[in-house]
């Protein structure tokens, strides 16, 4: 008979119970129950840090049915249900990408965790889908024309509905890269720009920046069921997959990296005024805020002259 000797499972340094993950960055191994303690703290001194959540609010969770934002949306119903100065609400934009977004996915994520979901789509917004705006433009900048468009759209239907928060499920890993980004462009007027809020434009929150995207992953596994593993056909030609490869080759060697690029972020954001906070304005066709240019009114000419 074969005698095997087996690698023993690794203990959580916690409680010495069997470990689920190894955070690389803290050299703990943590079990499910110590995870999930960590993930949610994280998350809590965000909230309380950054006075994120408010008596009163009306918080609006954008869902795009993938890992992240259905995580989100699990966290906050958690913290959130036994408070009843606070309504949640779900919103989800169908961008009209063909095999890829499921409007249908994420209403059953919202009802399965009991949440009321507001759908909008840029058919019924804008009359196009985004395949057609690829289609005419070329996917070179798809994902530019798509935030714009899905940014601007998403920020109307929190208007309309009289939310006063909007959560979005960007992890640290997003954050990090979006600092990197700005770096790499040069871009000193995003890396010093204020996160305060403006005239029509409902203030965003952030959640998961303090929590790595393979933990916000786990935390989705656990405890959501139905989510899209997939990404968007078109995010291939986003800068960010450049970055995003480059930099987890880096922080492999530098598990601390990430974090600090997001304290980077945060503490140049606060040394000056946002060199466009005197350039905020009311577009004169669509209502919604804007810079000098509406950007997202440009888009839409530009593509209806080559329809």
């Amino acid at each position: 008979m074969i005698k095997v000797d087996l690698i023993p499972p690794m203990q959580c340094t916690k409680c010495r119970r069997p470990a689920i993950i190894y955070q690389r960055y803290s050299g703990l191994h943590l079990c499910e129950s110590h995870f999930i303690q960590d993930l949610e703290t994280k998350a809590k001194r965000a909230i309380r840090n950054h006075r994120w959540i408010q008596p009163g609010d009306h918080i609006g969770v954008a869902i795009s049915g993938g890992k992240d934002s259905s995580a989100l949306l699990y966290f906050l119903k958690k913290i959130l249900s036994p408070r009843r100065d606070v309504d949640l609400v779900a919103i989800t934009i169908d961008e009209g990408i063909r095999d890829y977004r499921r409007p249908e996915a994420t209403r059953e994520i919202a009802s399965g965790l009991g949440v009321k979901c507001i759908t909008a789509s840029f058919v019924e917004e804008y009359g196009i889908p985004l395949d057609h705006i690829v289609l005419q433009k070329g996917d070179a900048q798809s994902c530019s024309y798509c935030g714009v468009l899905r940014r601007h759209l998403i920020n109307k239907v929190a208007r309309e509905y009289g939310l006063t928060k909007l959560a979005l499920g960007f992890n640290l890993d997003d954050e990090a890269q979006s600092t990197l980004m700005n770096v790499l462009r040069g871009d000193a007027s995003r890396l010093r720009r204020k996160t305060v809020p403006f005239p029509g434009m409902v203030p965003r929150i952030k959640p998961f920046i303090y929590v790595p995207e393979r933990e916000v992953a786990l935390y989705s596994f656990l405890h959501v069921k139905g989510f899209e593993l997939g990404r968007c056909p078109y995010s291939h030609n986003a800068l960010r997959a450049e970055v995003r490869q480059m930099l987890n080759l880096y922080a492999w060697n530098h598990p601390s990296t990430k974090h600090s690029l997001v304290n980077l972020g945060e503490e140049l954001s606060g040394i000056s005024p946002s060199s466009e906070s005197g350039e905020r304005g009311i577009c004169g066709r669509c209502g919604e805020p804007c810079g000098t240019i509406c950007r997202s009114c440009q888009i839409l000419d530009e593509v209806r002259q080559w329809s």
